[in-house]
């Protein structure tokens, strides 16, 4: 529990160390670090801490990677901005003062609400280093306008934090040794437990929502700093505070994911959007002259998708779906002013995005810690919806249950669906021939179109979701090299025809990706369908054949359809029913497609749906259970015609016979007498366990009652033998009496590891699902 705490703070230590020193060598002639070793140091350390964060402590979740990760990221741009100094790409030093003025004057802000939440749950070690590396960051900022202060109060303050984080690692070094003897005040991570945190409806606690909103911060910060005049300028020193914030936002969105928030991670993808597209417009004046072109279309839309999203998260907790307003007004002015980052109004929306995000990281913070909370009104919505007919919101252990198998990630169809709204409108923005990068294409195409859409099919190929995440990884590929084809002057008359034959590979392949939709839903044979239209506004472009608003409609029937599916995906993860339905699939498959299947689905946690299978069972049914390994085609012994069944609907090979189970040596009792002493002894050693013993054949399988089917069991010489480590497994048999096994896949594929596989596979020649 304390190794990642260790390395955590003892990364915090070394790179303060670093950074003491250079600020004590800063006044000579040349520093003892160069700038751009001190960048890459810093680099190596920040990685070093977002992985501390990541594996967090159990004791201290939400402050520890909320301190881990919120370092992380200021010395991720901290150092990348020293590297650009130590390349000379920023010029004089009025350059690196704007360069390093908005982190700089951002992160003690930050830094507060985790200083302040450490003290006030007696967390001495974390409300120390976090408000000695705030006070570090206050005087940095303070150097950087007034030389005169000296560079002496951030040197201290920095080897500060270096010592705080040596006491700790020496506290927990003695507690090692000593085996708990020798303690340290502070350092004892076992010594209190976690105030048990209540499950919000929808969903699991999400510890990785407070540094979110610490990164929408930095963002904000950035564009707040020219508004309040800490910077003279917006220019591209300053790209890499929004890009590091930008990526660092997807990687909590992943971990949102990983932590069933899918609201929230939703909602850390758009602002991911925002984050990359301020960093490209600061970047773009470096290799053209002309100011960035907005596609105001995308911002109304973007717009509209943070509020339908503020509406969703409102019914989980109000305070939430509040604060997501705040970004409807920064697109909303950024659609308004033409300058889009640049004008005052955007900058004055985020001052206001920061100030909001400051106090929504505090109430997180607080709340992920203290018994005592503040209240968001989570619960409030779902009282008044009690008594509604019509709505009623979702909730239990199944809400973000996949369809095959266990998943460690909620679904994220909402973010791969807005995506595609926000690429297929962006792609309405008109070229400038003269200047293809002057229009913001990069970051509403290919990132909102490609990487987080790769994001989402990824997401759902591990919730087993191939058709889906096949669909969202081919059309992210395609936005990618579109977007960077189309604007940015790679496409030009000598490569149409490349590019056509390569879209005409993208269409055929959505082709089929179309034909398979019609067993899935009409919602997604519509979203297929209508991404052709797009695909083929590309190769009629290609091959300068495009007819006039052409690929206006296509684009707009897509990303219509594209919104629609997105409302889908939201009310269908918020609400029980069909709220706005999906359809069903246009073709009905015999099996897996079926309405409604020919074999009961039976929970394993009621002791019912044990005894219903065991009823199937003694009646001559085969049945896919769960074991302690994979899941498994029963039969009973006692029902030879359902053993002979069994081995032939399995077209089992020779090579891998069925197998013999059962709950307790007890049932073997009777047959004592045929086993040698020594293998009954090893037998009640060895079991329960997935262990299998491969035992001769002899009379001893007479008392099982399988008479003739017994030799589809084993070998002619052998038989395989377990008791199962699986209290739902022993129950079934303690009821049914010895059971022949063998894996519930035809022969020759993978084991099935959910019930779903199971029918896929097997069809109705199972007769029952536990």
């Amino acid at each position: 529990e304390s190794l990642h705490s260790c390395i955590g703070l003892l990364g915090i230590s070394a790179g303060s160390l670093l950074l003491a020193v250079h600020f004590y060598s800063s006044p000579g002639a040349a520093p003892l670090i160069p700038s751009t070793a001190l960048g890459i140091l810093l680099l190596i350390f920040s990685a070093l801490l977002a992985y501390a964060g990541i594996r967090r402590s159990l004791r201290n979740s939400s402050l520890l990677l909320s301190l881990c990760l919120t370092i992380s990221v200021f010395w991720c741009g901290y150092g990348v901005t020293f590297i650009l100094a130590g390349q000379g790409a920023l010029g004089d030093a009025g350059d690196l003062r704007d360069a390093v003025g908005p982190g700089l004057a951002t992160f003690p802000v930050a830094l507060l609400p985790v200083a302040v939440v450490a003290f006030l749950c007696r967390e001495p070690i974390l409300a120390l280093i976090a408000a000695a590396t705030s006070l570090a960051s206050a005087h940095d900022v303070a150097l950087r306008h007034r030389p005169a202060l000296g560079s002496s109060a951030v040197a201290c303050n920095y080897l500060l934090v270096s010592l705080l984080g040596g006491y700790f690692a020496l506290g927990r070094s003695l507690c090692f040794l000593s085996k708990g003897k020798i303690v340290l005040p502070g350092t004892d991570l076992a010594k209190r437990k976690p105030p048990a945190q209540p499950q919000p409806a929808g969903g699991s606690t999400n510890p990785f929502a407070a540094t979110g909103l610490i990164l929408n911060m930095v963002a904000a910060g950035v564009l707040g700093c020219r508004l309040l005049g800490i910077t003279s300028k917006l220019f591209l020193g300053q790209v890499p505070w929004l890009w590091a914030a930008g990526i660092y936002q997807l990687g909590i969105c992943i971990l949102s994911y990983r932590a069933m928030d899918v609201l929230m991670a939703t909602s850390f993808g758009f602002t991911s959007i925002l984050k990359f597209a301020a960093g490209y417009c600061l970047l773009s004046p470096a290799w053209q002259p002309q100011e960035p072109t907005f596609p105001t279309p995308v911002l109304v839309v973007f717009s509209i998708l943070f509020a339908v999203l503020a509406l969703f998260l409102a019914l989980r907790s109000p305070v939430d779906g509040l604060y997501l307003l705040v970004y409807v007004a920064s697109c909303i002015s950024l659609a308004c002013h033409p300058k889009g980052f640049f004008g005052v109004g955007p900058q004055g929306v985020a001052v206001a995005v920061f100030m909001a995000s400051g106090l929504m990281a505090l109430i997180h913070l607080y709340n992920g810690q203290a018994s005592a909370k503040i209240p968001t009104g989570q619960g409030a919505v779902k009282a008044l919806l009690a008594h509604s007919t019509f709505l009623k919101l979702r909730e239990g252990p199944d809400l973000h249950a996949p369809f095959l198998g266990y998943s460690k990630y909620g679904d994220a169809e909402a973010l791969a669906y807005a995506c595609s709204a926000l690429a297929s409108f962006a792609l309405t923005m008109p070229g400038d021939p003269q200047a293809p990068l002057a229009t913001v294409v990069i970051p509403w195409v290919v990132v909102a179109g490609g990487i987080l859409k790769l994001l989402g099919g990824s997401v759902a190929f591990a919730r087993g979701k191939t058709l889906e995440s096949s669909a969202f990884i081919l059309y992210a590929v395609l936005w990618i090299i579109w977007g960077c084809t189309r604007y940015g002057g790679l496409h030009g008359a000598t490569r149409s025809f490349h590019a056509a034959v390569g879209i005409i590979a993208f269409m055929l392949f959505n082709g089929f990706i179309v034909f398979c939709t019609l067993f899935l839903s009409i919602t997604w044979f519509f979203y297929s369908l209508t991404f052709m239209l797009v695909a083929v506004s590309f190769f009629l472009d290609a091959i300068h054949a495009l007819p006039a608003g052409y690929d206006l409609a296509a684009t707009l029937i897509f990303g219509l359809v594209s919104f629609y599916c997105f409302l889908s995906a939201l009310a269908s993860s918020t609400f029980e029913g069909p709220c706005l339905p999906r359809g069903g699939p246009v073709v009905q498959l015999g099996a897996v497609g079926a309405a409604v299947p020919r074999c009961p689905h039976l929970p394993a946690r009621k002791a019912s749906s044990v005894r219903r299978i065991a009823d199937i069972l003694r009646d001559g049914g085969t049945c896919g259970i769960p074991t302690d390994t994979v899941y498994v085609l029963v039969a009973a012994c006692s029902r030879p015609d359902a053993v002979e069944k069994a081995h032939r609907s399995k077209r089992q090979a020779q090579d891998r016979p069925m197998s013999l189970w059962i709950s307790s040596l007890k049932q073997l009792e009777p047959a004592k007498h045929l086993f040698p002493p020594l293998l009954w002894d090893f037998m009640e050693a060895a079991w329960p366990s997935p262990i299998s013993l491969v035992v001769p054949r002899g009379e001893w399988l007479d008392f099982l009652g399988m008479k003739d089917s017994a030799k589809y069991v084993g070998t002619p010489q052998s038989v395989a033998i377990r008791v199962p480590d699986c209290s739902v497994t022993t129950h079934l048999m303690d009821l049914v009496g010895p059971i022949v096994v063998t894996s519930a896949n035809p022969t020759g594929e993978a084991d099935t590891t959910h019930h779903n596989q199971v029918y896929a596979k097997l069809g109705d020649q199972v007769t029952g699902l536990l």
